[in-house]
């Protein structure tokens, strides 16, 4: 029954018992690794009524909960199940780590709860904005959707049955699922990982048992983790064809094969299996065949273990039918490859630090440069990073934000679809904005590779692909690394400072070759926008809407009894 299980949330589209298909339930999300959490969700408007299915492996009570963060402080939760005296379900926030408080205010309305093949299947409604304080705004940038379960109908600690998984609501994009079982596997070899915090290692090789006179399209990317303790981040890049020699050995060690950078998959603590839209795929194999590729994966090793052995890569999914896109990923943020001077002071609540792309650069490079439809994204930081901001600009001023995360998580990194296309113009501008916070830290933090190092970078994946592979900024630091002394709170200080300097500007393409403009300059922010809560209660509003719907059909049949 067991191995069944996992098919069972798809089989209920299907089925009568389950709610038929589901038309008005379009997305689709499983919240576990194993495929027994499955949430259904879909909604008329940002502004209305959101409708949810949570699916779980047992007949105890389940629990589905929004989270700022990812753990249950400070959390919306609503459980339910169903017990000997019938089914139960209520609205709850969390103020630690201990069981929920029952909302004043009951902002969820249960449509139905069955127990069904060893399933507990809860469908329930609310206002996307409630206006209750106890509750979460839903708002169309991703949010962290908590889940546990019980094996029993008393409410009481889930003990190992939970989990987080980063999911944009109101902007998702549906994808089909496929039954296609074509793939590469991309894995280390049995690395032996070194008593050392902060380990990476790097293998380059040739995709084997490609038929060079066919061109395959990579349409999911699916993480192989052997032990996730240690596996904190993995990317695949694609190498300029004058790198021509394989290994397997520490990265960065001034091989030839430390130039490739051209990213074509991405992955981080807490990411899952990440699909292109449809119409997308990103090519390899056919005439690119003898194309060499790096795979880097960064091992946190904070125990300083001795005697770990890892195999862990990447599995990409690929079908030879040809979309009509060839996706590409671009990374943008402050440059990592690079010796930088670039202090974090320590005690800082709130440090903001600045990359700057200015994609004026690229027509350096390539002519034409077509229009760029970014689709989707990955955001990284290390350990001090609290916030991510990608701002969109054309002719200096900010249009949009291409991602947003104002409660970023280091251990749920994943790639996220931004729901509807935004598309990048020759000459605009990208400005990606990461806030750490050093309150915990007595020295300053560098930008760097370690984990207790600093990142700031968005990879944003984006078709049609294009030669350009990275466009990313540093601030200017070579007359001075810090702030000169003023009266001025020393924090603040430095963070004017750096964000002041002129910014290197640089872009590279797939064979390395480069573009610099040191006059850059960092853009101002917007304020991250809001959602106006809007006071309307999912109970009263579900009521009027079933009765305008039989109102109108009594008043139909009438008409047709009169006629």
């Amino acid at each position: 029954m067991r191995s069944l299980l996992p098919f069972l949330c798809l089989f209920s589209v299907w089925t009568k018992g389950a709610g038929a298909s589901d038309p008005d339930l379009p997305f689709m999300e499983y919240l576990d690794q194993d495929h027994l959490v499955c949430l259904k969700w879909g909604f008329d408007n940002p502004q209305g009524i959101i409708t949810f299915k949570l699916v779980v492996n047992t007949t105890g009570w389940v629990g589905l909960g929004f989270s700022s963060d990812g753990e249950m402080t400070g959390s919306d939760i609503v459980m339910g199940g169903v017990g000997p005296s019938g089914s139960y379900f209520r609205d709850y926030h969390a103020v630690g780590d201990s069981m929920p408080v029952l909302d004043e205010q009951q902002s969820y309305t249960l449509l139905s709860l069955t127990e069904r093949d060893g399933q507990t299947i809860m469908t329930f409604q609310r206002s996307i904005q409630t206006c209750d304080h106890e509750d979460s705004p839903i708002t169309d940038t991703p949010i962290k959707i908590i889940y546990a379960f019980g094996t029993t109908d008393t409410l009481g600690y889930h003990g190992h049955r939970r989990g987080a998984k980063e999911v944009n609501l109101l902007n998702y994009v549906a994808r089909p699922s496929s039954t296609n079982l074509t793939y590469l596997n991309v894995t280390m070899d049995n690395v032996t990982v070194p008593e050392n915090h902060t380990y990476y290692h790097c293998k380059v090789m040739k995709f084997q048992n490609l038929d060079p006179n066919t061109t395959y399209y990579i349409y999911q990317i699916e993480p192989v983790i052997e032990n996730p303790d240690i596996v904190h981040h993995m990317l695949l890049y694609r190498c300029p064809s004058f790198v021509t020699e394989t290994y397997d050995k520490p990265c960065f060690m001034g091989d030839m094969g430390d130039v490739c950078f051209e990213a074509v998959a991405a992955w981080a603590v807490g990411g899952g299996v990440f699909e292109l839209p449809e119409n997308v795929g990103i090519p390899v194999g056919g005439a690119d065949s003898d194309t060499l590729y790096r795979l880097e994966i960064h091992y946190n090793n904070p125990n300083n273990e001795a005697g770990r052995r890892d195999s862990s890569g990447l599995r990409l999914h690929y079908t030879v039918q040809r979309r009509k896109y060839d996706g590409g990923i671009l990374t943008t943020g402050v440059n990592p490859h690079t010796s930088l001077s670039y202090n974090i002071p320590p005690k800082a609540t709130q440090f903001h630090t600045y990359g700057m792309c200015n994609t004026s650069l690229f027509s350096q490079l390539m002519n034409p440069v077509p229009d760029l439809h970014v689709f989707a994204g990955m955001l990284h930081t290390h350990l001090a990073g609290r916030k991510v901001r990608v701002g969109h600009y054309r002719n200096g001023t900010q249009i949009d934000f291409l991602l947003v995360n104002e409660n970023y998580n280091f251990g749920l990194q994943q790639s996220v679809s931004l729901g509807k296309i935004k598309t990048i113009k020759l000459g605009d501008e990208i400005a990606v904005e990461c806030t750490y916070n050093t309150t915990d830290r007595t020295n300053v933090t560098r930008m760097g590779l370690a984990t207790t190092d600093e990142m700031c970078l968005a990879f944003l994946l984006y078709y049609p692909a294009i030669k350009i592979t990275n466009c990313v900024s540093n601030p200017n630091t070579s007359m001075s690394e810090d702030a000169p002394t003023s009266d001025q709170d020393p924090i603040a200080a430095q963070e004017s400072f750096l964000k002041d300097l002129p910014q290197i500007l640089f872009a590279s393409d797939d064979e390395n070759n480069s573009s610099f403009n040191q006059k850059g300059t960092v853009r101002k922010m917007m304020k991250t926008p809001t959602v106006t809560c809007h006071k309307t209660s999912a109970a009263s509003g579900l009521g009027a809407s079933r009765i305008m719907n039989l109102a109108g059909i009594i008043l139909l049949l009438l008409w047709i009894a009169v006629m």
